[in-house]
């Protein structure tokens, strides 16, 4: 189970993208992520006239490390940690600042 999943909303703590929000679009295997409007990328892509596709400069949501992102609890209008706890036999994630749990 992971702290952070697909449509969670983030904050990136480190690198260049410091400061920014953005929610996750995907988890991938590795411990990287998308998130929507961060670490963007610039691809030059070939146009392929058989699918209908235009070439040109095309920007996109590169990878970005699991490590450097936090859960944005927006309660308290700051990035925040996650855990784990059992409640009704069930296992959740939640805020460790305001106990809220998320889902």
């Amino acid at each position: 189970m992971n702290k952070i999943r697909k449509d969670d909303e983030v904050i990136v703590l480190a690198g260049r993208d410091r400061g920014r929000r953005g929610e996750v679009l995907e988890v991938r295997r590795d411990g990287r992520l998308i998130v929507s409007g961060v670490n963007l990328l610039k691809k030059h892509q070939r146009g392929d006239p058989n699918r209908g596709q235009q070439g040109g400069i095309i920007e996109r949501e590169g990878p970005i490390d699991a490590s450097n992102v936090a859960i944005w609890n927006d309660a308290e209008q700051r990035a925040d940690r996650v855990g784990f706890r059992i409640e009704n036999d069930e296992k959740v994630r939640y805020l460790k600042s305001t106990g809220e749990v998320l889902e």
